[in-house]
């Protein structure tokens, strides 16, 4: 088995004699075909190929990546995170985002029902409570830590889809990622891990019995704060057809794909993407632009070097906070005591992320002097970058939710969000302890 470092620099594309080293952009929203008939094959999915942008469709032959998807561009890095994850498929889409909606309105839509846990992104959450509410979709929010009975009540006859984060953007809870997938699976539905913060080098969850994971890309996968995108991956072990009246939209004939059977024509490992892109890129268009997916890869390249160096950082940044007078409580997942302590070296026994979150004695005001007095940390909504960021939540991604919705994400007036990013770990204590003075 190859080392995900290699996979990280060298996954995905793999050049032929004369071809370019590097992947190559290809710059066109349009394919020219030289017969009627052979695009006609490629509607209706018997062939492989482009033939818009925005309407592309999944590789039939049966290669270990089924990865035409898109722009030839963003299948080849497609690929390589597929191969990063460990799974059998995977798409790229514009944002985080439009990854988790395509993700999730893929298996369920009106009248269904989802699962999932309260700590999670708060754009994430204002999907599932509100946007997608709208859409007739009903969703019951459980605490990553429940009991086994309050997971289990959590379930209803028309659940199609258990959904949480590896590590929750910004409470830091981990998820129990086999803890969750045995429970989706005895309902025959599967588990989806937006999986951002560790990324591949510190965690696959598909490892763990996940099913479909999901990446911002725009995070750690890039890492410079240069391009949006999304990802996701499909584990191709979910049995649609063993539970065939919970996903007609998969087991069924697709009236608006010449009646094709996605779970039939592409099997376990093609499905779900196939479907995805056909039919919801197809309508919804969110795509990633090759431009993008041409940089994300570059930084993939890099990605098992950067995130030790995160992860050293974040660890060194909440021992230092730990002991300090200002500060009421730090979650660090990776910090000795910490609340999910044991489930992280479970899952992610190399390292979590380079994220800190932590409150002030002295509530919310001191939160607010204390980030307009860093120097070297920027105050920015962006999270897992190269340069130290830092956000208020309740102030910024979060300013939607009541005070009893940021509780279940387990955010508090006076949580700080900081990104600890790949400066000397020195240099960013200081800056902090300068900071924590003012106050």
């Amino acid at each position: 088995m190859t080392e995900l470092g290699t996979t990280c620099v060298q996954g995905g594309y793999h050049p032929g004699d004369a071809e370019p080293r590097q992947i190559p952009i290809y710059q066109s929203t349009t394919w020219k075909y030289d017969t009627s008939e052979h695009m006609g094959k490629l509607f209706d999915l018997e062939e492989s190929g482009y033939f818009y942008s925005r309407r592309t469709q999944a590789q039939i032959s049966r290669e270990p990546f089924y990865s035409r998807l898109q722009n030839p561009t963003c299948d080849l890095v497609a690929a390589k995170i597929a191969e990063m994850e460990g799974g059998a498929a995977a798409m790229l889409t514009s944002s985080g985002m439009a990854a988790n909606f395509l993700a999730i309105f893929n298996v369920a839509g009106m009248g269904d029902h989802v699962v999932a846990s309260s700590a999670i992104y708060g754009g994430t959450y204002n999907l599932l409570a509100h946007t997608m509410g709208r859409m007739g979709l009903s969703c019951t929010f459980v605490a990553p830590d429940c009991t086994d009975e309050e997971l289990e009540a959590a379930f209803q006859p028309n659940t199609k889809l258990v959904f949480g984060e590896t590590i929750a953007n910004p409470a830091l809870a981990v998820l129990d990622i086999e803890r969750f997938a045995n429970a989706a699976h005895a309902h025959g539905v599967p588990l989806m891990v937006d999986n951002t913060f560790p990324t591949p080098v510190n965690c696959r969850p598909i490892e763990w019995g996940a099913d479909i994971v999901t990446h911002s890309t725009t995070k750690y996968m890039d890492g410079h704060a240069a391009y949006l995108g999304g990802a996701i991956v499909d584990a191709g072990k979910f049995d649609w057809m063993a539970h065939a009246d919970k996903f007609p939209g998969l087991t069924t004939p697709d009236e608006s794909y010449h009646g094709v059977t996605y779970a039939e024509k592409f099997g376990l490992e093609g499905a779900f993407i196939t479907k995805a892109t056909a039919q919801l890129m197809r309508d919804l268009g969110p795509m990633q632009n090759p431009q993008a997916a041409f940089f994300l890869n570059s930084s993939l390249e890099s990605l098992h070097v950067r995130m030790p160096q995160h992860c050293k950082n974040g660890l060194a940044m909440a021992e230092f906070l730990k002991s300090h007078p200002k500060i009421r409580f730090v979650s660090y997942p990776g910090l000795e005591g910490d609340k999910y302590y044991d489930l992280a070296k479970k899952y992610m026994p190399n390292g979590t992320c380079g994220v800190v979150s932590f409150g002030f004695t002295g509530g919310r005001a001191a939160a607010e002097q204390f980030m307009k007095s860093l120097k070297l940390a920027q105050i920015a909504t962006h999270v897992a970058d190269a340069r130290t960021c830092c956000l208020h939540p309740a102030n910024a991604t979060h300013r939607q939710m009541n005070d009893a919705e940021l509780e279940a994400c387990g955010i508090s007036p006076d949580m700080v969000r900081l990104s600890c990013g790949l400066e000397a770990t020195d240099d960013l204590i200081a800056d902090v302890a300068q900071a924590l003075d003012t106050i």
